[in-house]
């Protein structure tokens, strides 16, 4: 392909921002990336932003390379044909490439009452409601977490730390993700911190009400505040544009991370499956896959073949609280073993993996932003209303 490429990245989470980074480290790429937000979430810390430990927010000044325009606006549809994305606020982008990065939040639980009165963490607006809720209800009101996977887990803890009264309902077993045995760390440092855990037979929430949780042993449980951690989804624009999903809307892609109906289209992150490699919805997953996808699109515009995609994984870090954590290890293929560790250590494990994903993030900015440095001219656009960039389709 002869001069400029444009490559336009949908989504600034984990998978996003590595993307966008890596291309734009290349002289005759230009990036853009559109988010509906206009700063950088850090999701593995949501739960945190509940208590006030943490606000979850950077700058995407401090993540983003220079030499990345970014565009706060939320993609309606992706035109495959015309190569362009529609915005929901009524202009379009045109790519050569595109990075689908779109992520993933909450899912619909299709229980009667959860999509009224149940409160979410799994992203930025639903965090600050659930803050703002709390804030609101007496601290010796009781609370109700749904869920017993990670975001369950340290979302019961940090609150439960903060003073709260906290039952949680796993639905079959604490900790599923988990080894057997490392589960058994985490019930104790629940149970210290005063946490009532319901698991196995009985345990499956039937009704969210205002003021309870019905179970489907017909216990009633009072719930001034219910926090519903189990499940996520994917948004569906994918499927909107016409391009092929899984069951789960997932945009499915081959093992290079290349849409199976346009290979012009290139996927990192939740909102995608490997059909021959699937992997765990996860910061860790969308940081290797970000870069993956930006050495896919470089090396179709270099006419090489692209890669397969090799995934690494090491484990699990939980935070229970800012005090104690679990750090479950795993093969590197993500099958969880028997080691962990937990305690106070545990805790500063987790914390280290936070500082250390987000200090990549801003590593990566760093080196994009030395090519603008040198004379690259790509404008960066932030403004809740910018004014988009339409560039000719090419063949």
């Amino acid at each position: 392909m002869n001069g400029n490429v444009e490559v336009v990245v949908v989504g600034g989470g984990y998978g996003g921002v590595t993307a966008a980074n890596s291309l734009a480290r290349r002289d005759g790429v230009s990036v853009t990336l559109v988010n509906p937000r206009p700063d950088f979430v850090e999701r593995i810390r949501l739960h945190q932003l509940v208590t006030g430990s943490d606000d979850a927010v950077v700058g995407f000044g401090e993540v983003l390379g220079g030499n990345v325009r970014l565009v706060v606006d939320t993609a309606s549809r992706i035109d495959a044909a015309e190569r362009r994305v529609s915005l929901a606020g009524g202009g379009t982008v045109s790519y050569d490439y595109l990075v689908y990065a779109v992520g993933s939040g909450a899912s619909d639980p299709g229980v009667p009452g959860a999509a009224e009165f149940a409160h979410w963490v799994s992203d930025l607006e639903g965090a600050e409601r659930l803050r703002s809720a709390l804030a609101e209800t007496a601290a010796s009101a009781p609370v109700t977490v749904v869920g017993a996977g990670p975001t369950g887990l340290e979302t019961a803890a940090e609150l439960a730390e903060a003073g709260r009264k906290i039952t949680l309902v796993c639905g079959n077993v604490l900790g599923p993700s988990l080894h057997a045995r490392v589960r058994r760390p985490v019930a104790r440092r629940l149970a210290k911190l005063g946490v009532t855990v319901l698991e196995g037979s009985g345990a499956q929430v039937t009704e969210v009400t205002r003021d309870g949780v019905r179970l489907d042993d017909g216990r009633e449980l009072p719930s001034a505040v219910t926090i519903w951690t189990a499940g996520f989804r994917v948004p569906d624009l994918a499927a909107r544009s016409g391009l092929r999903t899984d069951t789960e809307g997932r945009l499915v892609t081959d093992g290079t991370l290349t849409s199976v109906d346009d290979v012009r289209i290139v996927a990192a992150g939740d909102a995608a499956v490997m059909t021959d490699l699937p992997f765990r919805m996860s910061c860790q997953a969308a940081v290797q896959l970000g870069p993956a996808a930006a050495a896919t699109i470089l090396r179709r515009i270099a006419g090489k073949t692209p890669a397969p995609v090799r995934m690494f994984f090491a484990g699990q870090c939980l935070s229970l609280g800012r005090n104690a954590g679990v750090t479950q290890f795993s093969y590197p293929n993500d099958r969880v073993n028997a080691l962990s560790i937990s305690g106070g250590l545990g805790a500063g494990v987790k914390e280290i993996a936070c500082r250390f994903t987000l200090n990549k993030l801003v590593s990566g900015a760093r080196k994009a932003s030395s090519r603008a440095s040198h004379g690259d001219s790509t404008d960066r656009l932030e403004s809740p209303q910018p004014q988009h960039r339409t560039t000719p389709s090419n063949t």
